[in-house]
């Protein structure tokens, strides 16, 4: 039976809420305690359409992994359907839009695209602004965020000559799988806040080049629809936010195993969700723009406690990560469920890495969350050049992933010098992918492989395996004039 506004706004807060959703109406009263985002968002949009704030950061799939059937209430009512989709067309546009509108058109040829920092620059100009306050933002002052690429301005090369380098192969194995250089995608979410295609065109960017994709468990595309995108000769990882609901957690694992997902990152430096004050903030600037900035009275209430579970991303999944996770249970119980590789995604220090290795699982991936969870971490890159020098021994017993900062071929070879068998790129495949969607993934690539090749040559080594420590040097000081970081 179709169900009309009139009834749909009657049912608004926690003893009973509805949302529409495309046109169907769903019942979430009973979902609001589970949602990923606190039940505050659920609220806000209760006894309305939720359609614009859910269809960025969901997956198609999102509906019927975390709703019965019975709470699939019906479609809206024609004429209703009809009456909302008109007050859409004369919303009208706000600032921002025509900001982003006008900056598309703009766009430099790709050709004129050199770095990763000119993917990034014009992904700058042309992403919606609360998306761009999502996918740069990190933790606190942000001082992380910006450490991890200053870290690898205190390493130097030493680079060998009269070495043949004519035949220069910079292509790799992880964990077994082929890939064209030594570099994997990060797992990121919700892509599709900065292109429709969202993750598709990370897929099929990588499967033209031969470089692994690592899928979040937050992504913006199903993992079906991933798999699906991707060529038979594609290989896939999946990262593995682990919840309470140790069913749930088991589900997602073992359907990855069957859609051919070849590893599972487990996320351990994420229990909690950080601050992160710009992704907050970006709606009141969007209001300040618009000409609707809240002022202060006197007795409002201070609802900061909130504020965090709220933001533009709804972020905020602490009532359902699982805060508890220990070397002692949730490894093994991981290896009850799987039988793909296992990794660590997220280990920020030696003894970490030496207990990882005790535990048997098949690597670890140095990282902070891209300077979006604990400030002050230290930069991966520096944990990598601490384990290298005081546990040589792991490396012998798994493999050893960073990432955090890295936007230069220099960057990974450095990586590579120091142990790390590849390294992984969040950000700019965000960017690569808002800025031109698939092409501009494929352009990033291309960047990077020439880079690598080059950097390779001059440092005189012709195959990955000529990377060792004896090439790079750490130093006490730091240049003049080092690489420009946008806040």
């Amino acid at each position: 039976m179709a169900l009309s506004i009139e009834e749909i706004a009657k049912h608004k807060d926690e003893s009973s809420c509805w949302v529409i959703i495309k046109n169907e109406v769903y019942d979430v009263t009973e979902f609001l305690s589970r949602h990923p985002g606190g039940p505050a968002i659920l609220l806000n949009y209760g006894g309305r359409d939720a359609t614009s704030a859910y269809e960025p950061i969901h997956s198609s799939d999102a509906i019927q992994r975390n709703l019965s059937p019975s709470q699939c209430l019906g479609p809206l009512k024609s004429s209703d359907a009809q009456e909302l989709e008109l007050q859409e067309k004369q919303r009208g546009q706000t600032k921002d839009e025509i900001r982003v509108e006008h900056a598309m058109k703009q766009r430099p040829p790709l050709s004129r695209i050199l770095s990763l920092a000119d993917m990034e620059d014009v992904a700058r100009k042309v992403l919606p602004f609360s998306a761009l306050s999502f996918f740069s933002a990190g933790s606190d002052d942000e001082i992380t965020l910006q450490e991890n690429a200053r870290a690898f301005n205190r390493f130097f090369f030493h680079a060998r000559v009269m070495r043949p380098v004519s035949k220069c192969d910079p292509s790799t194995k992880i964990l077994g799988y082929d890939s064209s250089i030594p570099i994997f995608v990060s797992g990121a979410s919700t892509a599709r806040l900065g292109h429709p295609l969202g993750e598709l065109n990370i897929t099929r960017g990588c499967g033209s080049a031969n470089i692994i994709q690592m899928v979040c468990t937050f992504a913006s595309i199903s993992k079906a629809e991933i798999a699906a995108a991707a060529l038979p000769s594609q290989h896939l990882f999946f990262q593995l936010y682990k919840t309470t609901n140790l069913d749930s957690a088991a589900k997602l694992v073992q359907e990855a195993e069957e859609l051919g997902y070849k590893a599972i990152f487990l996320t351990v430096d994420a229990v909690v969700i950080s601050n992160r004050s710009r992704d907050v903030k970006s709606p009141w600037i969007i209001e300040a723009e618009e000409g609707k900035t809240q002022y202060y009275a006197e007795g409002d209430p201070d609802e900061t406690t909130n504020i965090f579970g709220t933001s533009a991303r709804h972020v905020n999944r602490n009532s359902v990560l699982d805060a508890d996770m220990s070397w002692e249970v949730t490894i093994p119980w991981l290896r009850s469920i799987t039988k793909l590789a296992i990794i660590l995604k997220g280990v920020q220090c030696v003894e970490d890495a030496v207990l990882a290795a005790e535990m048997g699982v098949d690597g670890i991936l140095l990282s902070n969350h891209g300077g979006r969870q604990l400030e002050y971490s230290l930069p991966p890159l520096e944990v990598l050049y601490k384990l290298r020098r005081e546990r040589p021994d792991v490396f012998d017993k798994l493999e050893v992933y960073v990432d955090g900062g890295i936007r230069r071929g220099t960057d990974v070879i450095k990586a590579l010098c120091l142990g790390a068998k590849a390294v992984g790129l969040g950000r700019p495949f965000m960017y690569a992918l808002s800025a031109y969607g698939e092409a501009g993934v494929s352009k990033i690539l291309s960047i990077l492989h020439r880079e690598i090749v080059t950097a390779m040559q001059l440092l005189g080594a012709a195959s990955i395996s000529d990377l060792t420590p004896e090439l790079v040097e750490r130093v006490d000081w730091e240049p003049a004039t080092g690489r420009k970081f946008k806040l």
